[in-house]
């Protein structure tokens, strides 16, 4: 066998584990990115899901305290004001969440419930209004059913943005979301 042969096959085999070795780190490397982006995700929709539920909760217990007639209706005005902020808000943040799965889906749910929500407060501070305003007859009855109706919807929209955050946090696809679902009907 030659000299320079001798010298050629471990340097070959070296150069053949060292390729190797930088195709699984470079694989590894990439499966560690997505795992961190995921996480990152995650995290990101549980702290907004979080924030949503707080700013609402807050606001749902001002408007059933209203409509139980516990407090005056021209007291939650600022309550109003700063929950109707907070959805807007959230709704920018909501619109720019991306995820490592394709979650369109259930953005845009959440994104519709967030409008939900802003339209539910829309219609307590109307009640509310009419309540400072009439005492009684006609108008008390619009306004108390706009209260209750807006109170209703805020706390539906709630429970559907914690369902909905939920589903984005899981990071599960389109398909593995509407097989579960289909699994729990029936």
């Amino acid at each position: 066998m030659p000299g320079w042969l001798t010298l050629a096959i471990p340097i070959a085999a070296f150069i053949a584990l060292a390729l190797g070795f930088a195709f699984v780190l470079q694989r590894t490397g990439r499966i560690v990115g997505l795992t961190r982006e995921a996480e990152r995700f995650r995290r990101s929709v549980e702290d907004l899901s979080r924030r949503i539920d707080t700013s609402l909760g807050g606001v749902i217990d001002r408007i059933d305290a209203v409509r139980r007639h516990q407090l005056p209706p021209d007291s939650i005005g600022d309550n109003l004001a700063a929950a109707r902020d907070a959805v807007e808000r959230y709704e920018l943040e909501a619109a720019k969440l991306h995820g490592p799965v394709p979650a369109d889906d259930v953005r845009a749910a959440l994104l519709a419930e967030l409008e939900r929500a802003a339209r539910a407060l829309e219609m307590v501070a109307h009640g509310c209004d009419l309540l400072a305003a009439a005492r009684s007859g006609y108008r008390e009855l619009e306004a108390q059913t706009a209260v209750k109706r807006g109170y209703l919807n805020a706390l539906h929209a709630r429970e559907a943005i914690a369902r909905h955050a939920a589903d984005l946090a899981s990071g599960r696809t389109l398909e593995q979301r509407r097989w579960l679902s289909s699994r729990l009907h029936d």
